[in-house]
Order: structure tokens, then C-alpha cells, then sequence
């Protein structure tokens, strides 16, 4: 008999778990009758109050042990690096596929295509549900894993099994329905690629989409992303001015459209169908609740507003004459245009904002996410050198703190001979300049006390 259930790492020290006589190396095989597959199934059946736990001892020993906890108490149980298991892999081909574009070199983490729909529901990540068996779709309902984050790009199911190298992919339309009446909502992603699913097809997936309203929540559109590493693959092209002009108009109808009929505009553009037009980006209430800013969806115009109610905490003056370089992608020069005329208020300091191009990728990407430390590091070198780099917090790894060729901000900050720091929210930057003149002293890595990036 094959036995499941989590290997325990730690024990919180006084916590339910650690009064009942578990401990690290302990494995927990169920909770009031339920086996235990992963961390989901530990975090579901433990919200009772009295449990009882099936626990495997290290010496191998089976105990059941009754447990009594306030209903917002948590166990106490930690289960590290397996707290999910294996990830599952994406089984597609698809004809856009970023991580089939990677060179070799690159962090080894971002070759893994992971097509999870735990993840989906605990981190955010978007799954194409093409990889779902009965199991796994009973299991989405019993637990009610919502929101999920889901990539759909087309609802034509022809179109999106070629574009997804996947017959299962044409069973989206079925997918998406039985979700939404299991009481499962979900945010929707279209990869839009010209001359494939934009146009009519567009406009047939979004409005499929809004068919299943309230369940979707949001449906973001985001312009495909290509690099110079294509050689081999589908002849893709990148969304143009015209066109991504053409999707803005789109989105713009469907918004007022959406908004009389259910009080939401569902339906969003990326960041960078604005900068491709030269248009001006919404207001803040155009993205409502902000529901895909870790998309691109919004996050010029959330960082802004985030830079305007941070601005009051800049120091007025540092004490000393310091030159600041604020690093940024090609697309992003816009929104450091207020950041900038706000810190020249600020006496003794120099900002200088660095646009990098990305030589890396090629020039096709555009955003700041996608950066490299040693494109930062080049566009550096190229200028006078400033007391302190401040990168985008976006380009480097929130767990790891590297950036996506593995550099990490000490590493390009040691071969730049000066300190650099990421920074995700513009409260950071405020942070770095109030540490005055211990800037020229910092030894790289983030600004404020969160280890953020």
C-alpha cells in the first residue's frame, strides 16, 4: 500500500500541532478521514476545529491524534519545498510559446513549463486546463480553488488547438462552463497574436467570455511577446501601432458596453497597447479593483498612483550631493516622467532616469519585467557613475533576487562599484533616499524593510 500525505519540516513552537506530540520528519496522511495529497487538501481540512490526524512517526509508528484549535488558529505545520509535490507540466506546443524563445543559461527555473492548477489558484499563475481529468475538476469544486487564472487566447476551438498544439485545447468552451457552475470564477488571459486571434476572433472570445459573467471576472489582453531566439519556430509577428490601436478601440466599446450591462468592464489591455499608440493610459478607476496587474495590466498606472501618495515621504534634502540612476525597460520612460520631476524637488540630489534597451531578448521586448542584469550593466557602464541604481523590482525574482540571466543587484552592484537595489513599490524609493548619506556606504540589494523582489 502506497502511503500519501505530507513530510512535516518544522513545527511552529506552540501551536495545536506541536501540543499534540508532532514533529519534524513526522508525516501527516489525513485529517478527519481525508487523505492528504498536498498542501491545498492541509489547508482546506484543517479549518475545522477539532481534527483528527492520522500521522506516520519517524519511527514508523501510525497515530491518530485528536487536535481541538479556535476555528482561525492555524495547525502549526510546515511542509517546505513539498508542500505541493511535483508540478505538473504543460502538455502543449504552443505556437507562442515564451519559454520555447529562452536561450540556454538562463535561470533554470524559467526553462520549466508548469501547467498547474494549484498554482494557478495559490499563486496566481495562469494554466490552460488542458492537462484537467475528472479528478482534478471534482477536486477544483469540492475546494472551491477560486479565483483560478487562466489562459484561454481564442475560444475557437480549432484555432486554439493549432495555437496551442493540443487537441485537448478545443474543449476550452466545456471547461470553462462546468467551472462556473461549480460556483468557480476565474480570470482570463488572451495572448494576442497577429494575424491568429485578433480581429473577428477577438471579439468572439471576448464576448464568449462575457457570456459566462459573473464567474469570469476579468479578461486581460496582452500583445505577444517575441525574441531574436525564434529560429525553427511558427513565423509570428509583434502586434504593431495600427493594431494594437484596433484593440484599444475594441476594448474601449466592450467596456461601455460591459459597464450598462454588468457593472464592470471585464475586459482590459495591457500597458503596452498604450505606449505602442502614444496614447494617454486610463485613470486609475478605468482598471476598477486592478484584478491583472501582475499581467502588465494596469501597473504603469498603479505604480503612479502609488508615486503619488508616496511623494510626501521624500526627504527634502540628502546631505550630501548624490547622482541616482533610475533604471527602466524602453516602455517604461513614460511612467518615470513624474517620478523624475518630483525628485528634482529634493536638494542635493541627481536623478537620472537610464532606459535600457534589451539586447538580450532582442528589441522586441520592451518591458522592464524582461530585463537582464547584464543589459542593466552595459547601459551603466555607458554613463557616469552614479552612488546608487535603483532597478525594477519586476525584473528580478522575488524568491531567488536574481534577475533572469542569474545576476543578481550585489552582483551587478560589485561590478559596477556601486550599490544597487530593486524596488517594487514606489515607497521604496522614498526609503533608499532617506538613508542619505549612508547610500554611498549600502552594499546593494533592497530598499525598506521588506526583503522584497
Amino acid at each position: 500500500m502506497i502511503l500519501r500525505g505530507l513530510t512535516i519540516a518544522s513545527v511552529a513552537a506552540g501551536s495545536p500541532a506541536e501540543r499534540a506530540g508532532i514533529a519534524a520528519g513526522d508525516r501527516l496522511l489525513a485529517v478527519n478521514g481525508h487523505p492528504l495529497h498536498d498542501f491545498l487538501d492541509y489547508q482546506f481540512f484543517t479549518a475545522e476545529r477539532k481534527l483528527r490526524l492520522r500521522v506516520l512517526k519517524r519511527d514508523g509508528r501510525q497515530e491518530e491524534l485528536a487536535v481541538d484549535k479556535d476555528w482561525d488558529e492555524p495547525l502549526g505545520l510546515d511542509f517546505g519545498d513539498a508542500a505541493f509535490g511535483p508540478v505538473r507540466r504543460c502538455r502543449n506546443r504552443c505556437l507562442f510559446c515564451f519559454v520555447d524563445q529562452l536561450p540556454p543559461g538562463l535561470r533554470p527555473s524559467l526553462y520549466v513549463k508548469d501547467d498547474d492548477y494549484r498554482l494557478s489558484f495559490w499563486e496566481g499563475n495562469f494554466v490552460t486546463l488542458t492537462n484537467l481529468n475528472r479528478h482534478d475538476m471534482r477536486r477544483i469544486v469540492g475546494l472551491r480553488l477560486s479565483p483560478l487564472y487562466i489562459s484561454v487566447h481564442t475560444t475557437n476551438p480549432a484555432l486554439r488547438a493549432r495555437m496551442m498544439g493540443n487537441p485537448r485545447a478545443a474543449e476550452v468552451a466545456a471547461v470553462l462552463k462546468e467551472l462556473a457552475a461549480g460556483g468557480i470564477a476565474f480570470h482570463c488571459q488572451i495572448v494576442l497574436c497577429p494575424g491568429l486571434n485578433d480581429g473577428p476572433e477577438l471579439m468572439r472570445t471576448v464576448e464568449d467570455l462575457a457570456g459566462l459573467w459573473p464567474a469570469v471576472r476579468s479578461v486581460g489582453i496582452v500583445p505577444v511577446g517575441l525574441t531574436r531566439f525564434r529560429e525553427g519556430l511558427y513565423p509570428l509577428r509583434p502586434v504593431g501601432a495600427r493594431e494594437a490601436g484596433a484593440v484599444l478601440e475594441l476594448v474601449d466599446r466592450y467596456q461601455r458596453l460591459f459597464r450598462r450591462r454588468h457593472g464592470s468592464r471585464l475586459v482590459f489591455a495591457a500597458d503596452e497597447f498604450y505606449f505602442l499608440t502614444g496614447g494617454p493610459l486610463p485613470p486609475a478607476g478605468h482598471y476598477e479593483d486592478f484584478p491583472q496587474v501582475e499581467n502588465g495590466i494596469g501597473l504603469t498606472r498603479w505604480f503612479l498612483e502609488r508615486w503619488r501618495r508616496t511623494k510626501g515621504r521624500l526627504p527634502r534634502r540628502l546631505p550630501a550631493r548624490t547622482r541616482v540612476a533610475l533604471v527602466t525597460g524602453e516602455l517604461g520612460v513614460r511612467a518615470m516622467d513624474p517620478v523624475m520631476e518630483t525628485l528634482k524637488g529634493v536638494e542635493n540630489l541627481e536623478a537620472v532616469p537610464v532606459r535600457v534597451a534589451n539586447r538580450f531578448f532582442g528589441g522586441g521586448i520592451t518591458v522592464a519585467g524582461l530585463l537582464t542584469g547584464r543589459d542593466v550593466r552595459e547601459a551603466l557602464l555607458a554613463l557616469p557613475r552614479p552612488d546608487l541604481v535603483l532597478v525594477p523590482g519586476t525584473a528580478v525574482h522575488q524568491q531567488t533576487g536574481l534577475f533572469l540571466d542569474g545576476v543578481s543587484p550585489a552582483d551587478l552592484g560589485a561590478r559596477l562599484g556601486v550599490p544597487v537595489r530593486a524596488v517594487r513599490d514606489p515607497a521604496e524609493i522614498a526609503s533608499c533616499l532617506r538613508g542619505g548619506s549612508r547610500l554611498a556606504r549600502a552594499a546593494g540589494g533592497h530598499c525598506g524593510p521588506a526583503q522584497r523582489g
